[in-house]
């Protein structure tokens, strides 16, 4: 697996343009093994979150860490980090450390730090620990047109 069904679907619907990048460096995967060199500041990670409402994908670079009072408090919900079962439960087709950041495509309300769209490009999961997807700030705002937007995360020091 190289990228997760619903996340190629929604890629698809989208009409996005983006390069996947393997973890090995090359885009085929061939090249020999090396550490892949992404700014963590550019790299969306996903945190599932859940309350009795149900769940929640919150998207931050991944050099942040997320202040969960502060997207209790934009959401107005008493969300809380989501059981590793619940992440299978959404995130089906993933692997649970590399789940993208299109909860909507799994039927998740998601919600997007504002610090990704800052920088012009944008790196995340593809659903699997082989590769990422890399695409423009434009595009993944495209992409991520259904999330809500807000100021949740909070670089680490």
């Amino acid at each position: 697996m190289t990228m997760s069904t619903a996340l190629a679907r929604c890629l698809s619907k989208t009409q996005s343009r983006y390069e996947t990048v393997h973890r090995h460096g090359s885009p085929d995967g061939t090249a020999p093994a090396r550490p892949l060199s992404i700014p963590g500041d550019r790299l969306a990670r996903t945190v599932l979150l859940e309350d009795s409402r149900g769940y929640l994908a919150a998207v931050i670079p991944a050099t942040h860490h997320l202040k969960l009072s502060e997207i209790c408090e934009q959401t107005g919900r008493q969300l809380a980090r989501a059981r590793a079962e619940g992440v299978h439960e959404v995130f089906r087709d993933c692997d649970p450390g590399a789940l993208p950041p299109v909860g909507m495509a799994y039927g998740t309300q998601t919600w997007l730090d504002d610090s990704l769209m800052t920088h012009p490009d944008v790196y995340f999961e593809a659903g699997d620990r082989e590769a990422v997807v890399h695409m423009s700030t434009e595009q993944f705002a495209t992409l991520m047109a259904g999330a809500r937007r807000g100021h949740f995360a909070h670089r680490r020091l």
